[in-house]
């Protein structure tokens, strides 16, 4: 039988629920659920459904959406959401993970002015990781800017490759912030890469959080990259979508980046392929080579651009 020319990876496609800010948590599932998203991560922030492990449950049951990722309260919004001790708050989240049926908690490194938890932080997550099944993939961060002036704000440091971590999340929207070369970064995590956190960015002090393809960030040659590898992890939408005029906008954006992150993860297979190297030559010629290689019975979906807007073509 022939081999079918475009392969789609394990890595699931979930939706940060930050996404639809400033709209709920429930309305993340709901969203999921109607476009087609694999999961959920959920942003554990001030909305108390995202603190209640029985609502979360509940939504999750409702809408059929799986949830993927808990990524704990680290932001300075939430410094006294579930609790103000910070090991407090990673206990919480993969005591969540883990009865919601999460694989990964995601965390960002310590604020520097936390000098205990900075300086235990290490070896504190070893030792939590050590504890479960759960994965504590520790997001890269970046410094803050103010016209010419840059802040350090994170310890040990906004670069988490330059320290050990059993898993890592790479986030595009930061290394746009931090004007860092994310597929180096990428390179320096190997395969201690677990988690994806899909945005753009054009550089802006501002961390823009932009829909995949509309800045600089190598968005598509990373999910390609994935797609030719034996990357495991999930790959989160976590977008900004508080400027969309209506919820129909906002629900458009979404839509435009599902289709485009399910477009650059289809990789057609070659010689090599599984290594990182293996990845798709274009989205457009795998999909035009597909109808003559493989049956309708086996063929995946094919992703395809549209208006200007790409789309999931459905059979």
């Amino acid at each position: 039988m022939a081999e079918p020319v475009v392969r789609i990876p394990d890595a699931k496609v979930a939706l940060s629920t930050a996404s639809v800010y400033p709209e709920s948590t429930a309305t993340a599932f709901e969203i999921a659920g109607r476009l087609g998203y694999d999961g959920v991560e959920v942003m554990v922030w001030t909305d108390p459904v995202s603190q209640d492990i029985e609502a979360l449950r509940r939504l999750s049951d409702y809408h059929r959406v799986p949830i993927l990722a808990i990524h704990a309260p680290c932001l300075l919004i939430t410094q006294r959401v579930w609790s103000t001790d910070p090991w407090t708050k990673l206990q919480r989240a993969r005591s969540a993970a883990e009865r919601l049926g999460a694989s990964t908690v995601v965390v960002h490194p310590p604020f520097r002015w936390q000098r205990q938890y900075a300086r235990d932080f290490v070896t504190g997550i070893w030792r939590m990781a050590d504890e479960t099944d759960v994965r504590f993939a520790v997001e890269n961060m970046y410094p803050w800017r103010y016209r010419d002036r840059e802040v350090l704000a994170y310890a040990p440091d906004w670069d988490v490759t330059k320290d050990d971590y059993r898993h890592f999340t790479v986030d595009l929207s930061h290394t746009a912030t931090a004007r860092s070369d994310a597929m180096s970064m990428v390179e320096r995590m190997g395969d201690r890469l677990g988690h994806i956190h899909l945005a753009d960015g054009n550089g802006s002090a501002k961390d823009e959080h932009l829909v995949p393809g509309r800045g600089n960030q190598p968005c598509a040659e990373l999910l390609e990259r994935l797609a030719g590898s034996s990357f495991d992890g999930h790959v989160v939408i976590e977008v900004n979508t508080r400027r969309a005029m209506s919820s129909a906008e906002r629900e458009a954006d979404l839509a435009e980046a599902l289709a485009f992150t399910r477009l650059h993860l289809a990789s057609a297979p070659a010689s090599g392929a599984g290594s990182p190297s293996a990845s798709a030559s274009s989205a457009g010629s795998a999909s035009g080579t597909a109808s003559g290689s493989a049956s309708a019975e086996t063929r995946p979906p094919q992703p395809r651009v549209s208006h200007g807007r790409p789309r999931i073509r459905r059979p």
